[in-house]
């Protein structure tokens, strides 16, 4: 889990350093393209870091079933 936890990291890092670089570009040129570009890799950063939420919650559950013992079986 470790190297999925630096690979999304990276992934989700660089798509919210993308959406800030191109608002500030927006505000700094103020052309429209900046504002849907900064938009959109908002919304991919955001997603990726649910899906990267998901997936350790359901890991730690899919791992707590695999290895659940009864006491005293």
């Amino acid at each position: 889990m470790t190297v999925f936890r630096w690979i999304m990291l990276v992934i989700t890092g660089g798509l919210f350093t993308g959406a800030v670089v191109s608002f500030v570009l927006f505000i700094m040129v103020d052309v429209e393209v900046w504002i849907e570009r900064a938009r959109v890799l908002r919304r991919l950063s955001f997603a990726a870091a649910l899906f990267w939420f998901n997936v350790e919650i359901w890991g730690r559950v899919l791992y707590t079933l695999w290895h659940w013992s009864t006491p005293g079986a």
